[in-house]
């Protein structure tokens, strides 16, 4: 990923302000949130990041304990590893959250995302699209006699590499789950 650039000289940043410089690392990070079930959980954590200026590429929610009323988010974020213990640390300081784990941190993970394709075309570029399809293990969900809809699971980077194959034969539109993640076993 690019670093934002400032010009020799600049002055010190606000602590309000953690966007990275030239000199700063930027990193990926997957960051696993237990809460309680309640009602603007996902708002004060939303919040957190909004109000201090930190990006969020992905975020999935669901309810994983029906009987303990507890629900996972899955936040796959980006900045400084400064920025990523801040996150963490404030996450955990949100009176609902239970558990705050930086999977990136911990150990290798499984990532999967799932999406969806709709994409147009007939004659070549619609052959072209069901091979690419079956090369990527896309699965055709729809069909009509002008377009489809492939339905793909994978790593973010798999559905990237797919969606750009599938612009110039046809995308007219795309939707992400976003990513669940998961340690993997010993």
């Amino acid at each position: 990923m690019a670093a934002l650039k400032i010009k020799k000289g600049a002055t010190s940043r606000s602590a309000y302000n953690l966007r990275p410089t030239f000199s700063d690392d930027i990193e990926r990070h997957t960051l696993a949130v237990v809460v309680e079930n309640e009602p603007g959980v996902l708002a004060r954590v939303i919040g957190l990041f909004s109000g201090r200026g930190y990006n969020i590429e992905s975020l999935t929610v669901a309810e994983v304990d029906h009987m303990g009323g507890l629900s996972r988010i899955t936040i796959v974020t980006n900045g400084t590893p400064q920025v990523i213990t801040q996150i963490t640390a404030q996450l955990s300081r949100i009176v609902p959250v239970r558990e705050v784990h930086d999977l990136t941190v911990e150990g290798a993970t499984v990532e999967r995302e799932l999406a969806m394709f709709d994409v147009a075309g007939t004659g070549k570029k619609r052959l072209e699209a069901l091979r690419l399809a079956d090369i990527f293990r896309a699965r055709v969900v729809d069909s009509t006699l002008k377009s489809f809809i492939f339905e793909i699971t994978g790593t973010p980077e798999k559905i990237d590499a797919f969606a750009e194959l599938m612009r110039p034969l046809g995308l007219r539109e795309l939707v992400r789950t976003g990513v669940a993640a998961l340690p993997r076993g010993e």
